[in-house]
């Protein structure tokens, strides 16, 4: 009879993505059981947002993802909008597409790099965070930050571009095409890649849709789901790109999803520099000031497409000057805390930080 033992991975463990731990249980290499243990940092954010008033938690949402922080910015505006009836100028619809898909770009650019960190190909997490820092240099000569931004308001965006950014942002994207063959070499064609997650952590169709699994979790199992297409936000519509998905459902796939949606997004922001007009990039919410703003009675569910699937807040107002009620709909939470519990027994411990990175996740989102 097997002796059962218990291991923790993190928070400081480089295979654990964000400050939460699992706690695995092991007979042999293998994992028996799992359990998911987040709360060690950033927490309980629903109830912290229905004690500040509106414009107070655009400093507060961001952190409920810090890879990704601008999807928080978006979605809590988006919601607000519609509650308030508010038309945001044609032109801040453009810029926030370009922040969005640059803050995908940066989130996919860590996740990449967490695969190198748990195979032993150091190279990667080099290359992929370096590169990350290019991005954060334009989110800092934007914003004026370079993790929490900001920047994305009830309205529109806070400020315009500055003069000669997007010839900036454009020669980026050239540096990351330039970049496309070494890229593609190092991390898709690797035979040390290939080996440690091909046919690992499979996620079937029908387990990923039974937990609710979205993002390169269920395209990489053949459904081409995503928000931007399905029910467009912001001037998606109007844009064209493709939605990557395969069939494997393994860690490779999802992996290598993260890569081709890298791409798309390049695609993306191209257009969105050639086709955003000139004008206003915000309009004026408050007649008074804006900490006695009041957002009128109603409910409201807004969502948005994230490097990690769907991302929603259920926003309910009873007409004052803060939220009744917030729910975050976390994109990495059905992956995070059911898929851990269920689809990670049978894993190799050797195995568990690759499982962890693919499925990729923001323990806030869990414990929020």
């Amino acid at each position: 009879m097997g002796k059962e033992v218990k291991l923790f991975i993190g928070p400081n463990h480089p295979g654990m993505h964000g400050n939460s731990s699992v706690h695995i249980y092991v007979e042999g290499d293998t994992v028996v059981k799992a359990r998911l243990v987040p709360g060690f940092l950033h927490r309980g954010f629903e109830k912290l947002m229905e004690r500040r008033n509106w414009f107070q938690n655009l400093a507060l949402i961001p952190r409920i993802c810090v890879p990704e922080p601008d999807i928080n910015e978006m979605v809590f505006a988006m919601g607000v909008e519609t509650l308030a009836g508010i038309e945001v100028p044609e032109r801040a619809h453009w810029i926030r597409m370009i922040i969005l898909e640059l803050a995908r770009m940066a989130a996919h650019l860590m996740a990449m790099g967490g695969i190198g960190g748990a195979t032993g190909l150091y190279a990667m997490p080099q290359w992929t965070l370096a590169d990350r820092d290019r991005i954060l240099d334009i989110f800092e000569k934007i914003t004026g930050a370079r993790i929490y931004h900001m920047y994305i308001i009830p309205g529109g965006v806070r400020k315009d571009l500055p003069e000669g950014i997007e010839e900036e942002i454009e020669a980026l994207l050239n540096y990351f095409e330039s970049r496309r063959t070494e890229y593609e070499n190092l991390l898709l064609k690797n035979r040390v890649i290939h080996t440690r997650t091909k046919g690992l952590a499979v996620l079937t169709k029908e387990e990923a849709l039974k937990i609710g699994v979205t993002g390169v979790g269920l395209r990489a199992t053949g459904v081409p789901y995503d928000i931007r297409k399905v029910d467009p936000y912001a001037r998606y519509a109007d844009v064209e790109f493709d939605v990557p998905t395969t069939t494997e459902g393994d860690a490779y796939a999802r992996f290598s999803l993260k890569y081709l949606e890298f791409l798309q997004s390049i695609r993306i922001i191209r257009q969105c520099l050639k086709k955003m007009p000139k004008g206003p990039v915000n309009v004026r919410v408050s007649r008074g000031s804006a900490l006695r703003w009041r957002v009128p009675a109603g409910k409201v569910y807004s969502h948005i497409e994230c490097s990690r699937g769907e991302y929603g807040y259920l926003i309910v107002s009873e007409g004052g000057e803060k939220p009744y009620r917030v729910h975050v709909r976390g994109a990495s939470f059905p992956q995070g805390l059911y898929g851990v519990e269920k689809l990670l027994p049978g894993t190799r411990i050797e195995d568990v930080a690759l499982w962890l990175g693919t499925m990729d996740f923001c323990p806030p989102e869990i414990d929020r």
